[in-house]
């Protein structure tokens, strides 16, 4: 028999994983295995906060995809459209070709992307922080903002430049604001004159009353003594209702004039995940404990795209979009599919919640690993030895840990690369949000694709 063709779409943590686990227990005669990203690199999503204070070179936390795979084809390009009946997937190359691929086996893992509310503004004036390129973006720009209200300008222009506010409070929107926070009051004790010094702030803005809900009442509540200690104004009860270059309107009213508005409320599933039919759930495909979708023969789907049954938690409940979730995942539909292609059972998915992690910036930590609270120095000894754990290969921990080594005895040299100089997409742009095909225009594309002497059918 042809060996079987596996089909792993989404480089992240839970496709990875998968194709890691495939190739080290299938055979080259029993299945080829692609894997279909746009990245060449698994970016470690955790710590990109860390890549924006500059605590972290950018390579440190991208582990390259052929390093860690040996015998999965990287497949280069982004996965647009998916038709389940045909069992194909039109990819489109970094060249601007697109090409169809047949699959015996689909494991759907293109993760989320930036969930963008209809506020007037946001689109073109918001920044994001899900890829690595806006973090680096983020930090050049806040850096520029300084660099810019330094020479003392006009004090209503330079006021602008110094406020900075966050659109939601949750992890990459509190930990992203309390490191670069941390930057901007060092670099400004060094840039500004005391007078002007005051005028750096960064707001913090929630929908609701609490912070990062994840982590309880008490460390809810530890979590924003540490915000107000560092100077980060709370902003609760509100969100984003206009963005404009030179302001942010709230819901509640309030105008604060700024020329950063950091965009972090929530994410969506990948639009690909809406490309089955299948039955969804706030966007997520509905799947069965063991990852296959109901009513599609040999689809699979997991990761922050999937609906999966938090079997552990029971009541009903799905699996957060968590990057802990997505790397075990990974691993047990790797399971799964070793076990469908050698006809024995599958199993469904259980994983208990093995807690929590918060950097804040230097000594400043939350943690709840096995539903214990932690806070300072110890929190961050938990912090820190979880994310060294959880990166994928020796090179990567080592270069973390130098990276953080470095910067603690010397501090931030506030280098711009100088990004925020030239014209630049923001969050649509980066996370390539309208790239994906509607479900009419995937047959059309695959009609084409798959005519005798199309250019693309060669790769199918």
């Amino acid at each position: 028999m042809a060996p079987a063709k596996i089909v792993i779409v989404g480089g992240g943590f839970a496709g990875v994983e998968c194709a890691r686990y495939l190739e080290r227990r299938v055979g080259p005669e029993e299945a080829e295995i692609q894997l279909v990203t746009p990245d060449a690199g698994l970016l470690y999503l955790p710590l990109l906060p860390q890549v924006a204070s500059g605590a972290l070179n950018p390579r440190s936390v991208s582990v390259p995809l052929r390093r860690v795979l040996r015998r999965t084809e990287v497949i280069p390009g982004m996965a647009v459209g998916v038709d389940p009946e045909t069992r194909q997937v039109i990819v489109r190359r970094h060249s601007g070709e697109e090409c169809a691929y047949g699959f015996d086996q689909l494991v759907l893992s293109p993760g989320s992307i930036t969930r963008i509310q209809d506020v007037p503004g946001l689109h073109e004036h918001g920044f994001g922080m899900k890829t690595l390129s806006e973090a680096m973006y983020l930090r050049d720009h806040v850096l520029r903002q300084l660099d810019v209200a330094a020479v003392r300008g006009e004090e209503d222009i330079d006021r602008e430049r110094l406020n900075f506010v966050t659109i939601g409070a949750g992890y990459a929107g509190t930990e992203t604001t309390a490191v670069l926070n941390k930057v901007c009051q060092a670099a400004a004790r060094r840039y500004f004159p005391q007078a002007e010094s005051t005028m750096v702030r960064w707001h913090l803005v929630t929908h609701g009353d609490r912070i990062m809900p994840e982590l309880g009442e008490r460390l809810g509540a530890d979590a924003k003594k540490i915000l107000a200690q560092q100077g980060i104004e709370l902003v609760s009860g509100a969100s984003a209702q206009e963005v404009t270059a030179r302001g942010v309107t709230l819901t509640d009213g309030r105008h604060i004039p700024t020329r950063t508005v950091l965009w972090t409320a929530g994410v969506a599933p990948s639009p690909l995940a809406g490309h089955l039919g299948a039955d969804t759930d706030h966007g997520r495909i509905v799947v069965n404990p063991d990852f296959s979708v109901p009513g599609l023969r040999g689809v699979w789907a997991l990761g922050d795209a999937a609906a999966v049954p938090d079997l552990a938690a029971g009541d009903g409940k799905t699996c957060p979009p968590t990057a802990q979730h997505a790397m075990r995942q990974g691993k047990h539909m790797a399971k799964n599919l070793l076990a469908t292609l050698r006809g024995g059972p599958v199993k469904p998915y259980r994983h208990p919640d093995l807690g929590l992690v918060v950097d804040l910036g230097g000594k400043d930590a939350l943690a709840r690993p096995l539903k214990i609270g932690l806070q300072g120095l110890p929190a961050q000894f938990v912090t820190r030895g979880y994310h060294l754990g959880a990166l994928r290969t020796v090179v990567a921990r080592s270069r973390v840990a130098f990276d953080w080594a470095v910067h603690g005895l010397s501090g931030d040299d506030f280098l711009r690369i100088g990004y925020g100089d030239y014209p630049t997409h923001t969050i649509g742009g980066f996370e390539q949000t309208g790239c994906y095909l509607s479900p009419e225009e995937v047959e059309l594309r695959l009609k084409k694709l798959c005519e005798p002497g199309s250019h693309g059918n060669w790769l199918a």
